[in-house]
């Protein structure tokens, strides 16, 4: 089956992206605002067939109504490996800044998360083979074209995968609400790192639990104890971007 970008921010970030080549561009017959001409003018520039589809077409491919008119078709998703990753990130001038998510299942939050870690400027993002959401249109949609420019990461092995990240002398500091854990406002987040996001029911692991050097939590002042994931992951990773700023 084929895979989709739908509405205009995503689309619009995927013909300008190059982690997934662009096949076709599926606009809304009688659609003539100006997004969607500007869709049609990037999608020439880039070579990119252009093809005009009824609505009902356009709903039939997607399952559903909210596309906004336009449709990118797009290769298979493709995950960069760890150590391209890695060397990635290392010929940057900044320290390791990596998110890892265990069990994060929603495409809504996974997308979510993508979109603030690309903001954050994290150098990638790392996912179980396992109890992991997949790349999905919905998540592409969430993400609003974060996946064009951000590394994502698949690995068979979480725990395994912190103990080399660990090798890579980065500092693995897993969110969690425990009252053991160091509030997030008062840890130093300059080194290299590798923030550990858990899910939303049962958080972490046990397993990946075990390997984090520090577990963080983010004081709350009201009446909730708890905070959504995608929430969660972009306040702690704000939080990285504060200190190495200041």
């Amino acid at each position: 089956m084929a895979d989709f970008l739908y509405g205009i921010n995503p689309v619009s970030e995927g013909l300008k992206g190059s982690r997934r080549r662009s096949q076709e561009l599926l606009l809304q017959e009688g659609g003539s605002s100006p997004r969607l001409q500007q869709l049609q003018q990037l999608a020439k520039e880039r070579g990119v067939p252009v093809r005009s589809c009824r609505k009902q077409e356009l709903d039939r491919l997607i399952g559903h109504s909210h596309h906004q008119g336009a449709l990118l078709k797009v290769a298979p998703f493709s995950y960069v490996q760890l150590e391209e990753l890695l060397q990635t990130a290392r010929r940057t001038d900044q320290p390791l800044f990596l998110l890892v998510l265990d069990g994060i299942t929603d495409p809504h939050n996974f997308g979510a998360i993508l979109r603030s870690a690309d903001a954050a400027g994290c150098h990638g993002v790392i996912v179980g083979k396992d109890r992991s959401c997949p790349v999905s249109a919905t998540v592409e949609k969430a993400a609003v074209g974060a996946l064009s420019h951000l590394p994502l990461c698949q690995v068979t092995n979480l725990a395994r995968c912190l103990d080399q990240l660990k090798g890579e002398n980065a500092w693995i500091y897993g969110l969690a609400g425990e009252e053991e854990a160091v509030s997030l406002f008062d840890s130093d987040l300059k080194s290299d790192l590798v923030l550990v996001v858990g899910s939303e029911g049962s958080g972490l692991r046990p397993v990946v639990r075990k390997r984090c050097d520090l577990l963080l939590s983010i004081p709350m002042q009201g009446g909730v104890s708890s905070l959504n994931a995608s929430v969660a992951a972009a306040i702690s990773m704000f939080e990285v971007v504060r200190q190495r700023a200041g």
